[in-house]
């Protein structure tokens, strides 16, 4: 029986935590900043929790159900 791979784009976007959750960074922060307040792209630099509804998706990408 072969191998189970992991997703590598999903294995690029995703971190565990030591508790087991799942980190991610937020989108709308890699270009057209210049429109953008300070204040926003401040709160986007910060890592977030991946939301419990796609933890299931997001665990089975990474090959671990």
């Amino acid at each position: 029986m072969p191998k189970q791979k992991t997703k590598s784009s999903a294995k690029k976007r995703f971190k565990l935590t030591g508790t087991g959750k799942i980190k991610r960074k937020h989108a709308f922060k890699s270009h057209i900043l210049t429109k953008k307040s300070k204040k926003r792209k401040l709160a986007l630099t910060h890592d977030t929790v991946v939301h419990k509804s796609d933890e299931s998706n997001v665990k089975q990408m990474l090959r671990m159900k």
